[in-house]
């Protein structure tokens, strides 16, 4: 019994470290995804399986994983000068945003996808900047954008990014040209100031015309118009003295200074 006891102890003895070490093996093999990310895994270094979410057992030495954020993310393009195809020096700033759609080619396709963007972006904005003439640049910001986006989106294509939308922040010219678009403003307000008026003016020489018709055609109208401004003119509380002379006493001296010159002339 005593020799069977020995080697049962021997055995178990030199079981328990084993058992402890496959233990800690396995505990240092456990890898925890979470849900918002992705994991690539690679086997004697190849790359083998996307990771899905939850754990999962990485056996050392043999196999590697690396972790893929796939949440959207935002890249800060700081502040880039570029000319304008006017030749306006600007200095822009924008941020792009992003997702990684295939985390195995963010990590097999480009060493650094976050400062690829960047990069990317850089470099697209000033080649769109210089497509564009500075009112475009200032009303159309959106379209500007928009080409902006497909431009970097046709490279990260690439990289299993998707490129999901790009704002300008801030837009900045130099003073002086400041200026001189605020003097340009006002003169295209004062132009349209002067077509409106202008445009009042023709049309109230039309209705003018219409009325001065209107009267030569109704009999008695130019009376009836003659007696309603007496009339306002009457209820002004005024000193002014208002002589009224008929239309057909004007035309009858007018008949008789045509027929006056006309003797003379014959004489």
């Amino acid at each position: 019994m005593n020799v069977i006891g020995r080697i049962i102890a021997i055995l178990f003895g030199g079981f328990v470290p084993i058992i402890i070490l496959l233990g800690i093996i396995i505990l240092a093999s456990l890898k925890q995804i979470n849900q918002y990310e992705r994991g690539v895994k690679f086997t004697m270094g190849r790359f083998t399986t996307i990771v899905e979410p939850g754990w999962r057992i990485v056996w050392p030495i043999f196999q590697s994983m690396k972790k893929v954020d796939i949440r959207t993310k935002a890249v800060e393009v700081p502040d880039q000068e570029a000319m304008t195809k006017d030749n306006i020096q600007t200095t822009i700033s924008a941020v792009v945003y992003y997702k990684v759609v295939d985390a195995s080619k963010s990590i097999l396709e480009v060493e650094n996808f976050f400062w690829a963007v960047s990069q990317l972006a850089q470099t697209s904005m000033r080649n769109v900047i210089g497509e564009v003439i500075l009112d475009d640049l200032l009303t159309q910001r959106n379209v500007v954008a928009e080409r902006i986006k497909n431009l970097v989106d046709e490279s990260t294509e690439e990289w299993g990014i998707d490129i999901i939308s790009v704002e300008l922040k801030d837009i900045k010219v130099p003073e002086s040209m400041i200026r001189t678009m605020a003097k340009q403003a006002e003169a295209e307000r004062e132009k349209k100031a002067t077509i409106i008026a202008s445009e009042g003016e023709v049309i109230a020489a039309v209705n003018l015309a219409k009325a001065a018709r209107t009267m030569a055609e109704v009999p008695g109208a130019l009376h009836l118009r003659t007696l309603n401004s007496i009339n306002d003119i009457s209820s002004d509380q005024s000193n002014t003295i208002i002589f009224a002379v008929p239309l057909e006493v004007l035309r009858a001296v007018e008949g008789l200074g045509k027929k006056f010159l006309g003797s003379k002339k014959s004489e």
